[in-house]
């Protein structure tokens, strides 16, 4: 049973800083992409960034520069460093394992509230 398990979420204050954590059990996952998305109250999910097999990342245009994706193979681990956060962050962070149409896999998520 593959299984997403997310940690790291909590209460910050503007500016500060958090880092989410993702394991992986139960699958490969080395040849598999991973990515986070958030949905924030009343809005749709949205790809915060992801990173590829390769190690490749990419970011949401509203999260580059701030935060940081990377990943550990050895440990079945994603990590999001979340830095300068602001208030529009807030919202559930889940943890999703893809790779083409073969492989998609989501975490319960993690709640960030950043406070102003």
């Amino acid at each position: 049973q593959v299984q997403l398990v997310e940690s790291g979420g909590g209460l910050v204050q503007a500016g500060g800083s958090l880092k989410l954590s993702c394991v992986v059990s139960g699958s490969v996952f080395s040849m598999n992409h991973m990515a986070w998305y958030r949905q924030a109250p009343g809005k749709e999910r949205e790809l915060v960034a992801r990173i590829f097999s390769s190690h490749t990342a990419e970011y949401g245009d509203s999260v580059k520069g701030r935060f940081t994706i990377t990943r550990t193979n050895a440990k079945k681990t994603v990590f999001l460093q979340m830095n300068s956060l602001e208030p529009e962050d807030t919202g559930v962070y889940y943890c999703n394992m893809w790779r083409g149409t073969v492989v998609d896999y989501w975490g319960q998520g993690t709640q960030v509230t950043v406070s102003s």
